[in-house]
């Protein structure tokens, strides 16, 4: 299983055997404790130190496994560009309703008669944003812990965003209850995996990870997952001055450069900031002032996405549709800059 995960691209690291936690660091690193990226092990090849010695390097492999056929195996989510969804069902005392999904108020008049685990409350988040539960999603890679729980595997399709793990019990950073999410920063256990409590297996006919539903991205990005990366400046509009412009061609392109910052500026809000009217006042601008001639519809498009794409990278789909929707009702009234036509 360490080169078949290895050839998806997958770095993997040894897991102690019987044991779903990365194998013991070696003597030296257990005597004088150090951080990953100053240990002399992983250069020469030796797997200290957990998924941070995560490689796809199939001699390692071979090398680590042969030494010790009992190990588990580890995928580092992060290098893998994983987002793994880790579903518990510990039996356990049920929070308030208040503590299922961060962020969310479940009125009293929702029943929640019966609820007991992290299947019933990611149930309960899809089921409010009218989409199937991760759960039963058979176009994805799912693996049955030996506790009851399910892993539900998804591919990053948006890599430049990153995330970081949670578990579902933190009052910091959470999808739901008894529902961990493991990314950045974390492992998850590979299937076949044997551990004294049982194995790991497959479930469903998926073998692969599909990218991670739109829905599902924007639930993380809503509750905090999201690493914050280096602040990205939008590009501005580019605005000749050549005497071949006219005065409104001009004043067109400064009027789309302010409303692409007011689009870009919403990434500092990773829900609301009425990113939707913004983006669609955008569009629907610049649809009338390319009918009139003043912008180059396919190029503004463009300038269009990558804005939105900089608010809202796990809404793709929908950006492109409130563009779009705004362009054709703009085209339809070319705007002049002196009034309608």
């Amino acid at each position: 299983m360490a080169r078949w995960c290895a050839g998806q691209g997958w770095p993997v690291h040894p897991l102690a055997p019987g044991r779903k936690t990365p194998a013991g660091n070696c003597e030296a690193c257990r005597a004088k404790p150090h951080p990953p990226a100053g240990c002399p092990c992983l250069p020469a090849g030796r797997p200290c130190h957990g998924f941070h010695a995560a490689t796809t390097n199939p001699v390692l492999i071979d090398a680590w496994w042969s030494a010790t056929s009992s190990w588990g195996v580890g995928v580092a989510c992060g290098a893998a560009d994983l987002i793994v969804i880790d579903i518990d069902a510990h039996s356990t005392h049920v929070p308030d309703r208040n503590r299922l999904l961060p962020g969310i108020v479940i009125q009293d008049s929702v029943d929640l008669y019966g609820l007991a685990s992290g299947f019933d409350t990611l149930a309960l988040l899809a089921a409010l944003r009218r989409q199937p539960s991760p759960a039963h999603d058979e176009t994805t890679l799912r693996v049955r812990t030996p506790s009851g729980g399910l892993h539900v595997w998804y591919r990053n399709p948006h890599p430049a965003t990153r995330f970081r793990c949670s578990t579902g019990s933190s009052s910091k950073v959470a999808l739901a209850w008894q529902v961990d999410v493991r990314a950045d920063g974390g492992y998850i256990v590979a299937p076949t995996t044997r551990t004294a409590q049982g194995t790991y297996v497959r479930e469903g006919p998926a073998r692969l990870p599909a990218p991670l539903p739109e829905w599902l991205g924007e639930e993380l990005v809503r509750t905090g997952h999201v690493i914050p990366s280096p602040s990205v400046r939008p590009h501005p509009v580019s605005v000749s001055r050549t005497n071949s412009r006219s005065r409104t061609t001009i004043d067109a392109h400064r009027i789309i450069q302010l409303l692409l910052l007011d689009v870009t500026a919403c990434s500092a809000t990773p829900e609301g900031a009425a990113f939707t009217e913004k983006l669609n006042k955008a569009a629907y601008t610049a649809g009338g002032l390319s009918a009139a001639g003043r912008l180059d519809l396919h190029t503004t498009r463009s300038l269009l996405l990558e804005a939105a794409h900089h608010a809202r990278p796990w809404q793709s789909a929908r950006n492109e549709r409130i563009i779009d929707d705004g362009l054709a009702a703009g085209s339809a009234r070319p705007l002049h800059l002196q009034g309608r036509s």
